[in-house]
């Protein structure tokens, strides 16, 4: 067995530890996230530390991993991760590219797909003896706009899927070239005109001081009052009590929110959503599927295997 050490923090496949545990000493203890203060103590002869979203890998996290080589992110979304003090001490940080963009997409999908048939929270309604049945009728999926904020990887595949149900797709993204081929069969706008002419408005965007809250009043305002919002992308992105706000005034005919500003979400900052209608709120799975979670584990097992293996 390997001499280096590799430190878990939160849940990845069992099939990828084990693989891992054949030749590297392995701390796996995905608890870990709801106790982060007990990490630095565990980081003093760590080769490789390996997270999610939810471990924050800042500077004095990693002045107590003097010996830390990598960090391997069980997702794409790096905001919990401090790029420049890891270049700054040489730590290689490995996302898992790629790996969970169909869970995603098909989340979007679904979740658009749910919001505009408006039939799936009649339950109690229906136990109490109505029988809702024209109100529930909603509207099909199939003909609708499908506005994308940001058009990289994952909202390619959520168009792929969208345009394979009959959805026309429109598209944000300021850092996309004109010619690049991805814009084939997508409608290249601005934010505004995407905004103005979705039925369903999905965010696929990174959080920066350009994007945080880029979905305020203003923006859910340029909207069709019949217009769906999904957010799997980062919670600071939207303004949650805009949201919240244009739900309850009908503005909005539905939203999804699987990020919010305060994760894990607490009694507190949920209060806001309580008894808001037509909102679906989900604990940042957008991307985390049974079987994303294995491509998404074993792919950064053999990124963090590699890295180890040469810095030998």
């Amino acid at each position: 067995m390997s001499g280096e050490k590799i430190l878990i923090t939160e849940f990845m496949d069992g099939a990828a530890v084990a693989a891992l545990s054949d030749t590297f000493d392995v701390v796996y203890d995905p608890s870990l996230a709801d106790r982060q203060e007990e990490i630095p103590a565990l980081l003093t002869d760590v080769s490789a530390l390996i997270v999610r979203n939810r471990t924050q890998v800042r500077e004095a996290l990693l002045a107590a991993a003097p010996d830390l080589k990598c960090v391997g992110r069980l997702g794409v979304g790096l905001d919990n991760i401090d790029q420049a003090a890891c270049a700054a001490r040489d730590v290689t940080v490995y996302p898992a590219l790629g790996a969970n963009n169909l869970s995603v997409a098909e989340y979007v999908i679904t979740s658009a797909a749910m919001l505009l048939r408006g039939a799936y929270d009649r339950k109690a309604e229906m136990l109490a003896g109505a029988w809702p049945r024209q109100a529930a009728s909603g509207r099909e999926i199939s003909g609708k706009v499908l506005g994308l904020v940001g058009y990289g990887a994952i909202a390619r595949d959520t168009a792929k899927i969208g345009r394979a149900l009959g959805m026309r797709i429109a598209g944000y993204d300021p850092f996309l070239p004109d010619d690049h081929p991805a814009w084939e069969g997508a409608e290249r706008m601005s934010l505004e005109d995407v905004l103005t002419v979705g039925d369903v408005i999905s965010l696929h965007v990174p959080l920066t001081d350009d994007t945080r809250h880029m979905i305020d009043a203003e923006a859910i305002a340029r909207m069709q009052s019949g217009a769906v919002l999904i957010n799997a992308a980062r919670g600071g992105v939207v303004d949650e009590a805009a949201v919240v706000a244009a739900l309850r005034d009908e503005r909005l005919a539905g939203a999804a929110l699987d990020v919010f500003e305060t994760e894990p979400l607490t009694a507190d900052a949920g209060k806001m959503f309580d008894g808001v209608p037509n909102l679906i709120l989900t604990p940042h799975i957008a991307g985390v599927t049974e079987e994303s979670n294995e491509r998404v584990s074993a792919l950064i097992a053999e990124k963090i295997r590699a890295h180890l293996d040469r810095s030998d």
